[in-house]
């Protein structure tokens, strides 16, 4: 074998050892505000998800024309009590719409900002 290609023995490493402890601790230090919070931030963030999904697929269909008059005023009437119960919910959690945005990076934040 060439120099470049030797072979190096085989040693299994440990995964503490190649990976550095991210709590150097042992233990993670949570606090039970700070965990319902935190479980709150993420239900509603999936719930507003889901709420903005709807309300665009709502759209597409008023503008397909699909929907009589009543469907239309039915479906305005649902988005905008389902915006109103989540800004409550925010209200009522200390939490804001911004709150619950998460960035995803390269792929910009996941709730829309309309």
């Amino acid at each position: 074998m060439t120099e470049r290609c030797q072979r190096v023995p085989a040693r299994s490493a440990s995964l503490d050892e190649v990976l550095p402890d991210p709590w150097p601790g042992g233990r993670i230090e949570l606090d039970r505000e700070t965990a319902a919070r935190s479980l709150v931030a993420l239900v509603l963030t999936v719930v507003e998800l889901l709420r903005q999904l709807m309300e665009r697929q709502a759209i597409r269909r008023v503008d397909q024309g699909d929907l009589s008059d009543a469907q239309v005023e039915q479906i305005g009437d649902t988005l905008m009590a389902l915006d109103q119960r989540m800004h409550e919910l925010c209200d009522h959690f200390g939490l804001t719409i911004e709150d619950l945005n998460l960035d995803l990076g390269p792929l910009g934040p996941l709730l829309s900002r309309d």
